[in-house]
Formats: structure tokens, sequence, C-alpha cells
């Protein structure tokens, strides 16, 4: 599976916008595989995505970085009543470092 990280984005406006310019330019995903999900209520969801630089109770610090295939580690997060996802590798932090849409 392959998606479209980016690095510190504020919200998910900023990581959706960053998504469309990267398709339109071509730009390849990496590779990840989903170490856990997390799934969240709507209003959770809409909380999680208004500010991705805010720490969160269910990232651990060991949660990112890549396995030995070179994928990256990522938590699911997921909307339950949407089903929208989105894709947190954190690199050792407790907030989502790095972002993607799950298509």
């Amino acid at each position: 599976m392959k998606a479209l990280f980016g690095r510190k984005f504020t919200n998910v406006m900023e990581l959706k916008e960053a998504t469309e310019d990267a398709k339109k330019r071509g730009v390849v995903g990496s590779n990840y595989t989903v170490i856990r999900e997390v799934e969240l209520s709507d209003h959770e969801f809409m909380r999680f995505c208004s500010d991705f630089l805010d720490d969160q109770p269910w990232i651990e610090k060991d949660n990112g970085g890549s396995n030995a295939a070179g994928e990256l580690r990522c938590i699911r997060v997921k909307n339950v009543e949407t089903d929208e996802r989105i894709l947190v590798n954190n690199e050792g932090y407790e907030y989502p470092r790095y972002t993607a849409i799950e298509e």
C-alpha cells in the first residue's frame, strides 16, 4: 500500500491541499504498514483533524518509524461514522509528525 505523507501539517485542510497538489505533480506515495487502528467518534475525529500538532494520548513514542522492509509504520485513525481515515507516522514523537490520507 502507498500513501502521500507530509510533515508537520497543522490540520486536515492543509493535508488535503498538499495531497491534491502532489497528485497533480505525479508524486508517488510511500509504502506503509498499519501497526494499530484507533477509532474515534465524528466529534473526536474532527477535533483531532483540526490540530495535528497536538500530542495525542493514543500515540506512543515507539509507534512510528519504518520496518525492516522500509515501510512506514503507521497508526490508522478512523472516523467510525464516516469511515474517513488518516495515517499517522509519529517518528518518535507523541503527535502526528507525518500524516497521510488513506484512500
